[in-house]
């Protein structure tokens, strides 16, 4: 691009200086060496133009009042200036190159061009040289707004599928990791069990930590993965759920009233809020009782309404507050399009009931 520049203002400088040496035979020699040495000075110039444009341009503008030779330079530095400069500076470097196009048309009248048709012109033809770098300039700024922008959709989807891999990571280790501490807590509190119960509760500690090293190696395999490909539980899934809990010790009763499949999305949060209930039932409420019903057809909705009663004197966190794991249910809960409310239940216990749409 330099060079072809170049080469262009050196086409213009030897085009003037014909039609120059055409119009004005009787030129003196020594000011026709003059205008051609000036001319290769701004020719020469234009390779500091990406550096210093707006110096440059300047430079050239005061050369050319008096040697016309040196348009065609200025002209690439009036394009370089609008490329690389804001408008205003180019609207200033614009408005001060007028002067060399009054001086030729006024100062050097031309027989075959009247003066006002001869500024007309070289005005259009510095307009149209600016303009050029203008929508350049523009169309650069867009690129650069459009890349920015595509940048932040690429970093905010980046962000959401962080969210979700932590929200997965939450909810299965979660559940996997209190049911640990439930079967540690019990051999710490009952050191004289017998050998029976302690190696039972050491065989169900044993899984649960090899279920959630699994578990772990899922999400984490899926971490470069899009979020849709995670390994996502369905409704049918919340009966192994609360087997798992019943083979750990506790008391579920579960009650399920749905007449048919439920759809995936749907489905998939239920399976969540049941998950996080029990895991905080274990972590905060160990001993208690909890009830699971889950009811609903289409058209009225799904309801998920999770409760258990109070515990017994020994567990210290019976009411703890709500903590990561609700508040991430509850965004849970809304991306689905549902509500969920949680809190102390009327028998002294805690209850949280989700209601979900099902079309």
């Amino acid at each position: 691009m330099d060079t072809a520049l170049f080469l262009l203002a050196v086409a213009y400088g030897v085009a003037t200086a014909k039609s120059r040496g055409q119009a004005d035979p009787d030129i003196g020699l020594n000011w026709w060496y003059a205008e051609q040495l000036a001319g290769a000075f701004g020719c020469a110039l234009l390779w500091l133009r990406r550096r210093k444009p707006v110096e440059v341009a300047f430079v050239l503008i005061a050369l050319s009042v008096p040697f016309e030779m040196v348009a065609g330079a200025m002209l690439v530095a009036l394009f370089t200036v609008a490329v690389h400069r804001n408008p205003r500076t180019t609207g200033i470097v614009f408005a001060a190159s007028v002067l060399p196009v009054v001086s030729d048309g006024f100062l050097r009248p031309d027989a075959a061009l009247p003066a006002f048709h001869f500024f007309l012109f070289g005005t259009l033809v510095q307009a149209g040289a600016v303009g050029w770098g203008l929508s350049i300039h523009h169309r650069r700024q867009l690129l650069e707004r459009v890349a920015a922008e595509a940048g932040l959709r690429a970093e905010q989807a980046q962000m959401r599928a962080r969210e979700e891999v932590a929200r997965e990571m939450h909810d299965v280790l979660g559940h996997r990791l209190s049911l640990l501490s439930l079967h540690a807590g019990a051999l710490e509190y009952r050191p004289d069990a017998p050998s029976e119960d302690v190696a039972r509760a050491a065989g169900v500690i044993r899984e649960s930590a090899h279920k959630a090293l699994q578990d772990l190696r899922e999400v984490l395999t899926v971490l470069r993965a899009p979020a849709g490909e995670l390994p996502q539980p369905t409704l049918a899934d919340v009966h192994r759920l609360v087997a798992e809990s019943c083979a750990a010790g506790m008391r579920v009763r579960l009650v399920e009233e749905v007449p048919e499949d439920v759809p995936e999305l749907i489905g998939r949060t239920a399976y969540r809020v049941v998950q996080e209930a029990l895991t905080n039932v274990r972590k905060h409420a160990s001993g208690a009782e909890a009830d699971v019903h889950v009811s609903g057809k289409p058209g009225d909705g799904l309801q998920v309404e999770v409760a258990n009663a109070a515990p017994g004197p020994r567990t210290p966190h019976a009411h703890a507050a709500p903590g990561q794991g609700l508040a991430g249910l509850a965004e849970r809960v809304s991306l689905a399009g549902g509500q969920l409310a949680y809190g102390p239940a009327g028998c002294g216990g805690w209850e949280i009931t989700a209601r979900l749409p099902w079309p």
